[in-house]
């Protein structure tokens, strides 16, 4: 690819223009590859993960394709993206608004969490582009509030995603019924079995794009580890937030219940959170959402599929609370930082239940984690014991150096209390 801008791709000049008003000048690698080939009318499989730029990749030829090609009916919908989330979706509806902006193209957005009405009424009015998640586009087509026989492009997004919330089932049915003659694209991280399947049976000879394999993590994340004890990791990740280096932070969580446990000890140590999963209604959702984009709320503790189109720049440290138990989830989850160029850090916290998963990750990214420090839970869970406190004093001196020393911390329960630094000292990572 010799000519790395919109135009040279073939990007039509309305497009350009929207791209131009959004300060998107130079395409991405992976929009660099794929958007002539699906200009062309290629079936394409990519393999990209969170951050590449990808949902531009898919966007922008659709919106051309659309707009040079009249609707076939006033309620004819033309193009149907499927996504795991109510955060990607919503993400992608407003990619689409602002690409499309002078192309006069309707779209809209459908998912499950709040009521139909409103999604219903848009449906009737006609839309070009659909966005939606699975269950929801299911439950209104069963009501024959849309029809899918007139869809010339589907897009089928993080599949790997959807492998995991079980709705490979789902989008095989949704398939199922668009018609055989269609341009499709499917994008997921990784390729599991099952999605590979699927690749296989939805698309017609597509060409497989890679951009950032799966094992290489973005070279600009700063990683370490803390070896914690579980009763002590409340108090660890209350302590680092002392540093005001961490401005703007991500702790991922395994569960939804340990989410809102993170939530509500943070915000008891006057640290403003919020929780984000699944269990959150859809307005609690976007309240967080916004509150974190806006500053008001630094810290979001989120599961993983939530996670999942949350695009937020400036992402300072990405914290996993809990490490996660597949070990492509821990690339996806500190690619929320280091974003756009910019710098980030990754500080990751291990428990001994979970040094299997540190091991898994270790060598999927084939290095081995720094450990910042270890931190035990003190007899009584009175206190929260510090890492290395039997080290001699070089040694001592050595780890304030690296930044892996903290002071003592003070508390009522090591695993609910809010823990406070008796003495000031650089957060290890936050530097």
């Amino acid at each position: 690819m010799t000519d790395t801008t919109f135009p040279g791709l073939g990007v039509a000049e309305p497009i350009c223009r929207a791209l131009g008003a959004e300060n998107y000048l130079v395409p991405t690698p992976i929009q660099a590859q794929a958007v002539p080939l699906l200009l062309a009318g290629r079936d394409l499989l990519g393999i990209a993960q969170t951050g590449t730029g990808k949902t531009a990749a898919f966007v922008l030829p659709i919106l051309q394709h659309l707009s040079k090609a009249p609707a076939r009916g006033p309620r004819a919908l033309r193009a149907l993206i499927l996504a795991p989330t109510r955060e990607l979706a919503l993400q992608i509806g407003e990619r689409i608004q602002a690409y499309g902006r002078h192309l006069g193209l309707r779209h809209a957005v459908i998912l499950g969490g709040v009521g139909q009405g409103p999604q219903v009424q848009v449906l009737r009015a006609g839309v070009d582009i659909l966005v939606a998640t699975p269950g929801r586009l299911l439950d209104l087509f069963n009501q024959r509030h849309l029809r899918l026989d007139a869809v010339s492009h589907f897009v089928l997004d993080e599949a790997d995603r959807m492998l995991d919330m079980g709705f490979i089932r789902d989008v095989r049915r949704i398939v199922a019924l668009l018609p055989k003659a269609r341009q499709s694209l499917l994008f997921s991280a990784t390729m599991p079995a099952d999605v590979a399947r699927l690749a296989h049976d939805m698309l017609r000879d597509p060409v497989r794009i890679e951009v950032t394999p799966q094992t290489v993590t973005v070279e600009r994340i700063d990683q370490s580890v803390y070896m914690v004890e579980t009763a002590a990791k409340r108090g660890l990740l209350t302590y680092l937030m002392a540093d005001p280096a961490l401005e703007r932070v991500i702790v991922f969580t395994r569960t939804k219940h340990g989410a809102n446990r993170v939530a509500e000890h943070l915000e008891r140590a006057g640290i403003a959170a919020a929780a984000i999963h699944g269990n959150k209604s859809q307005g609690a959702r976007v309240r967080a959402l916004e509150g974190f984009r806006e500053g008001h709320v630094r810290a979001l503790v989120a599961t993983d599929i939530a996670a999942r189109g949350i695009d937020v720049d400036g992402i300072s440290h990405v914290v996993n609370f809990d490490l996660p138990n597949i070990p492509e989830s821990y690339v996806h989850r500190i690619g929320r930082t280091a974003r756009a160029g910019a710098d980030g850090k990754a500080i990751s916290f291990c428990d001994g239940s979970e040094r299997e998963y540190l091991r898994d990750i270790e060598k999927l990214i084939h290095k081995t984690l720094p450990v910042a420090g270890r931190v035990a839970a003190a007899p009584g869970a009175q206190t929260h014991g510090v890492a290395d406190r039997r080290h001699s004093g070089s040694q001592r001196r050595a780890g304030r150096d690296r930044g892996a020393r903290f002071g003592r911390f003070g508390g009522r329960d090591s695993a609910n209390a809010t823990a406070r630094p008796t003495q000031r000292a650089s957060a290890p990572g936050a530097a």
